[in-house]
């Protein structure tokens, strides 16, 4: 059996603590408990936003107790009205078994599931109860116990119904998810014993609903945990960038820009995030903030930050990758490191440089760099310019120094047989694409 350590203690040092009910904290200290962490399969990968309940999961089963993963193939189809002001667009059963497998995927790099393990993690789909439910025996078994009044009393609901918020109301579909996820509560109550759920600071609405229906049908005692919820120091939502979602599935962001995401991160929210996002304890933490207070120009918190989660979601071998090409753009990397890249990550370092399609046939004609460089590409205004740039050392391509303007480069000569990379000075680059 894991020893038990406190897990509410470690929450609140990390900051990750919101609210709890009243005597959480004991009843997880006096043995192995089981808590679930409700995750909706909305896409077929996990992105960052969903991390911080993980990483609940990942402290819980550290601190010896036993995590259990809810996916919610039911709930998936009805849509949750906590902090939306609009109704979520329904998913149908293939998409979502579509979306379960991702999941599963993702979250076994990222919790144990080990069955030899005595607090190994469980993964359970809430379909597979109620979709075994009919209407009528819905409303009879669970929904006599709770309330309408008791129902609308929570802040998710009554936002719904703010004039103020600019919401067009709520469904009885989307009212009806407390009630849903209470008997998912209910559920893994009766069949594991497991007797905690955990989440957002905005589910806390719909997980006291769980509590209350396990006290008022079983009489049993059961709790509630949440973190809050993480903002960028902007008040932006966390997680989102102009682009979009960072997703943990390196198809959909790259493990380059994924380590990017955290290394460019404001040193408050670096703080706060490497505490949240890292298993580092807490002395090692503070050694790196020290370090970080009497350095700041070299950025030790983000740095750790950013190699913590990526070898956590990625691997050492992709970081190891994203950190050869985040030193591409400062100089420091060769012309080896360059062509061992992959495509999707070279094009993840120079999205957004100016980008030259370049027919294949202007090399096959034998056109020199200087031509390519003034009339197929506008990376200088005039070949006088280039050649003067090329005599002061300020033109390198893929790396490598160039003097020489009138050589002629060969398509085995570029990466993949496709690309050029050109620096002009320090800062400046240029991407050649051959077609």
């Amino acid at each position: 059996m894991a020893e038990i350590k406190n897990f509410v203690e470690e929450l609140r040092w990390r900051g990750m603590l919101h609210n709890a009910t009243p005597g959480a904290e004991e009843h997880l200290n006096k043995e192995q408990r089981l808590a679930y962490v409700g995750i909706d399969p909305t896409a077929d990968s996990l992105h960052i936003g969903h991390l911080v309940s993980v990483m609940m999961l990942r402290h819980f089963q550290r601190c010896g107790h036993k995590p259990v993963v809810l996916v919610g193939g039911a709930t998936g189809m009805i849509g949750d009205p906590s902090g939306k002001s609009q109704e979520r667009n329904l998913l149908s059963v293939e998409q979502i078994e579509k979306n379960l497998e991702g999941l599963k995927k993702q979250l076994a790099r990222l919790i144990d599931f080990d069955p030899s393990s005595s607090n190994a993690a469980v993964l359970v789909n809430n379909y597979e109860w109620m979709s075994k439910y009919s209407f009528i025996g819905f409303i009879r078994d669970i929904g006599k116990h709770i309330t309408v009044n008791y129902m609308m009393a929570k802040d998710s609901v009554k936002r719904r119904f703010d004039p103020t918020e600019g919401t067009e109301g709520l469904s009885f579909t989307e009212f009806s998810y407390q009630l849903i996820q209470a008997t998912d509560f209910l559920t893994l109550h009766r069949e594991l014993g497991l007797s905690l759920q955990m989440g957002g600071s905005d589910q806390w609405g719909n997980m006291t609903t769980g509590v209350e229906l396990i006290r008022r049908i079983d009489g049993h005692e059961a709790h509630c945990i949440t973190c809050p919820l993480i903002k960028k120091s902007d008040g932006r939502k966390f997680g989102k960038t102009e682009q979009g979602n960072i997703w943990l599935d390196p198809e959909r962001t790259s493990p380059y820009t994924f380590y990017q995401f955290w290394l460019n991160v404001s040193d408050e929210e670096a703080k706060s995030y490497i505490r949240i996002f890292t298993m580092l304890d807490r002395a090692t933490i503070e050694g790196i903030e020290a370090e970080h207070d009497a350095k700041p120009h070299e950025r030790a918190l983000q740095k750790a930050l950013a190699r913590e989660v990526t070898i956590m979601v990625h691997g050492e071998r992709e970081y190891e990758n994203a950190l050869k090409a985040s030193e591409i753009l400062f100089g420091r990397a060769t012309a080896d490191v360059l062509r061992e890249i992959d495509e999707k990550t070279l094009l993840a370092v120079f999205e957004g440089v100016p980008t030259y399609e370049i027919a294949k046939s202007v090399l096959d004609n034998h056109t020199n760099l200087l031509t390519l460089l003034t009339e197929s590409a506008s990376v200088f205004p005039s070949k006088g310019e280039a050649r003067r740039a090329a005599q002061g050392g300020a033109i390198s391509i893929n790396k490598i120094k160039v003097e020489d303007l009138d050589y002629v480069p060969k398509l085995e000569e570029a990466i993949n047989e496709k690309y050029f990379v050109v620096q002009k000075g320090k800062k400046n680059y240029y991407l050649l694409i051959i077609r």
